[in-house]
């Protein structure tokens, strides 16, 4: 079993206060993102796929997990970000931005966690996320777009 929600996000947060080597810094970030992933694909009632996309394993979670959920999309793009800035410090850790780059891979993970966090309690926040026209409608707040897509993923 993955580690929780609230794991991920304390070691998310430790890991950008820190001072730790980068390469771990960043691989472990990698992780956090990796089981944020595991977590919604096993909350669907499937197994972890140990398989790589793009060499990144989270990018194949994400195909996984997306597979039947269109508005899981949403966080396709977060998911190749920090995949992207996994990269980065992996492949030149004595850059000058390195510091930076560890801090963007780690809000971009927490991100993540957030977001798969609560689409597994609000099954349709990626689709009031994503959607600019639903925003845009005078007649609805966005309590009430929130409201109309309850509906848990897991018991």
């Amino acid at each position: 079993m993955t580690r929780s929600f609230d794991d991920m996000e304390v070691e998310i947060d430790h890991i950008a206060a820190s001072a730790m080597d980068p390469t771990l810094a960043a691989v472990q970030l990698l992780s956090c993102g990796e089981d944020a992933m595991a977590r919604w694909v096993e909350g669907r009632g499937q197994t972890p796929t140990h398989d790589e996309r793009e060499g990144f394993r989270l990018l194949a979670l994400h195909r996984q997990g997306a597979k039947g959920e269109p508005s899981f999309n949403a966080c396709r793009e977060t998911c190749r970000e920090l995949a992207y800035h996994y990269n980065l410090v992996t492949t030149d850790p004595d850059h000058p931005e390195t510091r930076r780059r560890v801090q963007m891979a780690a809000m971009t993970a927490k991100h993540l966690c957030l977001f798969v966090s609560a689409k597994m309690q609000v099954e349709g926040i990626g689709e009031f996320c994503c959607a600019a026209k639903p925003m845009r409608a005078a007649d609805h707040s966005t309590a009430d777009l929130i409201a109309d897509h309850r509906s848990p993923i897991t018991s």
